[in-house]
């Protein structure tokens, strides 16, 4: 439990709603970013972790492919895009190299491809159809996590389907959940400024509204820590809860995690603006656990934030650490993020969990346990092909 001694007035009533279960408004919410302690939103955040998972931290053995950095949009942000007219700057994977890429992970305990990449005109629908059907007849167990809402949108459209009709489509196909990127910020007074030219809030919120629909799980992701406010990143979580209460209003189905992305500034049109601080960082995991109680999960992605602070944020409400990546994927070390050749073995992510007195579980996809690690030894671990 936490100690309210010293504690008086707004701060003290949302420390009682949140021990008592209750949601948090979003004047709350604004309340814990401007006036809350980081120490005394860690404990709230992690109350509210361990009454929900304990101490199990989850992760699992998964790998990217990025098809290509070729994109028709413009992002403020991104440092890894290269536009279409100058796409030899770029890179461009046929669907061979690709399917070559799931093939190198023959014989290995993977669980998930994760596809995601820039939005390339010639990269459409029935391309990534055909992709997924080949890679689910090479492997069908494989869970294909893939595209943005943003690809998504894209391809959709340009197949001249409505969204219902390209959803289907696509999961007939193959995919199995959708990941969370391209949220980005939903207020349009940032939105406009950063990103105007991709799929707005309310065509990102539909896609994933849509693969709800179709039994399908998604992830939601929020850009932080650059020009926006704390009333943006309110606004932004608030749509999300209220989706999730639409789509999962049982507590199952609809998004699975959240995940913070922290803003890298690194060879973008965006480099003027700091990044923000540990502090800064571990504040946002904290309050995004307290306001989304409809989000069963709260997932710090390592290979943006760092080992070491992604390690720390297990004290700040985050109870997933995402899993073995594997160095193809160049999203945020292209933007300067700490791990720039972002894989570790499933020894080392153990370890990881471990030294923050937590218990490694691997997960699939869609948090069914595969095996628990808290009592196998690390170099039993890197002995045994199956387990690393």
């Amino acid at each position: 439990m936490i100690n309210l001694e010293g504690l008086t007035g707004d701060l003290k009533l949302v420390a009682e709603k949140v021990m008592e279960g209750n949601r948090i408004s979003d004047e709350d919410a604004l309340l814990l970013f401007e006036k809350g302690s980081l120490a005394f939103a860690g404990s709230l955040a992690n109350m509210v972790r361990e009454r929900l998972h304990g101490d199990t931290t989850y992760f699992n053995r998964n790998f990217h492919i990025e098809p290509t950095n070729v994109c028709v949009f413009s992002c403020n942000f991104c440092s890894y895009s290269r536009l279409y007219a100058h796409r030899d700057e770029g890179w461009e994977l046929t669907m061979e190299q690709m399917l070559d890429m799931v093939k190198k992970y023959d014989g290995k305990a993977v669980t998930e491809v994760h596809i995601v990449g820039g939005v390339h005109p010639k990269m459409n629908l029935e391309f990534f159809a055909e992709l997924m059907r080949k890679i689910k007849a090479h492997r069908p167990e494989l869970h294909i996590k893939g595209f943005t809402a943003v690809e998504l949108d894209y391809m959709i459209r340009k197949a001249g389907k409505t969204i219902e009709e390209g959803m289907k489509y696509l999961h007939e196909a193959g995919l199995d959940s959708l990941p969370g990127g391209g949220a980005e910020i939903f207020h349009p007074e940032i939105r406009e400024q950063i990103c105007a030219d991709k799929v707005d809030a309310d065509g990102w919120l539909l896609i994933h509204q849509t693969a709800h629909r179709l039994g399908m799980y998604s992830n939601a992701t929020m850009l932080y820590g650059h020009i926006e406010k704390y009333t943006h990143r309110i606004d932004h979580m608030r749509r999300l809860r209220d989706l999730q209460d639409i789509t999962s209003p049982n507590g199952s189905g609809g998004f699975n995690t959240f995940i913070p992305l922290k803003f890298r500034n690194k060879d973008n049109d965006m480099s003027h603006v700091a990044e923000s601080t540990i502090t800064e960082d571990m504040k946002m995991y904290a309050v995004a656990r307290i306001y989304l109680d409809n989000f069963p999960h709260i997932k710090a992605y390592w290979p943006m934030l760092g080992r070491q602070s992604a390690q720390l944020s297990l004290s700040f409400g985050v109870n997933d650490i995402d899993g073995t990546i594997d160095d193809t994927t160049r999203i945020y070390s292209m933007a300067g993020a700490e791990e720039q050749n972002p894989s570790m073995t499933t020894a080392q992510l153990v370890t990881l969990i471990k030294q923050a007195k937590r218990k490694p579980v691997e997960r699939g996809t869609l948090y069914n346990v595969i095996r628990d690690y808290s009592d196998i030894d690390v170099k039993e671990i890197e002995m045994n092909p199956l387990l690393n």
